[in-house]
């Protein structure tokens, strides 16, 4: 059972909790994962998921093999995942208008805003900043 609001975490803060080579990221992100495993609260998408896969098994300086990225990919299927679909993208369009953002990061505000979620933990933001309710928290700083 959750306790708190749902927390987004961004595909660069999940793959620094599972990548051994950045020492001084990999224990901060650990344990932000850690703590949302804890108290229920974490909330990813589709997006980040597949971008966790790719980044895992082809961009770590000793890449993960495909079947432990599947199984930790079916893992954080556990938690509370936002499907993107057509109404997502299009409301991302929108965003990335308004608030000059990359597409995929507006994708990343709009997954988290749908979730409910009243914090996005990423280092890709500008930390401090509020997309309509969902605030962004840099766990490296």
């Amino acid at each position: 059972m959750a306790q708190g609001p749902p927390t987004f975490v961004d595909t660069n803060v999940l793959a620094y909790a599972h990548d051994r080579s950045e020492v001084a990221k990999q224990p901060v992100a650990a344990a932000a994962v850690r703590s949302l495993w804890e108290d229920g609260t974490g909330v990813l998408s589709t997006q980040v998921l597949q971008e966790f896969y790719v980044v895992v098994t082809r961009k770590f300086d000793a890449p993960m093999s495909r079947k432990e990225a599947a199984g930790i990919v079916a893992l954080y299927g556990q938690w509370k995942v936002v499907s993107v679909d057509v109404a997502m993208i299009l409301a991302s369009s929108k965003l990335e208008d308004r608030h000059r953002l990359s597409f995929w990061d507006a994708l990343i505000v709009e997954a988290a805003r749908r979730a409910g979620a009243r914090r996005l933990l990423s280092e890709d933001f500008e930390s401090g900043r509020d997309f309509a309710g969902v605030r962004i928290e840099n766990p490296f700083r």
